[in-house]
């Protein structure tokens, strides 16, 4: 599965459109990760935990994106973009979405 965050893919060429596909997960924080994040803030630096979270919940909606694309038929999603929001205070949305392709190499290249 080719994904991508442009609207074409070089050397290939779209024989057809399926559809919008996203996926999307909700990460809670954790009270150990919390408190530990908290702690760092005191002191400056990054904020590992939150990072970790947030690169965990991106591969998961990116997961899920696919799957959705692969029941569709597809080989590629294009055009995609991640989307992330505060759904409580210790919780956040990521969302990923795309269009759902089928392409081929284009011949002579």
């Amino acid at each position: 599965m080719i994904v991508t965050n442009t609207s074409e893919i070089p050397g290939y060429r779209v024989v057809r459109w399926l559809g919008l596909v996203k996926g999307n997960t909700v990460r809670a924080t954790h009270f150990g990760r919390d408190l530990m994040a908290s702690l760092r803030q005191i002191v400056g630096g990054e904020l590992k935990e939150y990072t970790d979270m947030l690169a965990n919940a991106r591969a998961e909606a990116e997961r899920r994106m696919v799957e959705e694309a692969i029941k569709l038929g597809a080989n590629a999603v294009l055009n995609v973009r991640f989307v992330s929001g505060n759904i409580t205070t210790n919780s956040a949305e990521i969302l990923v979405y795309g269009t759902a392709v089928v392409v081929e190499p284009i011949r002579g290249e």
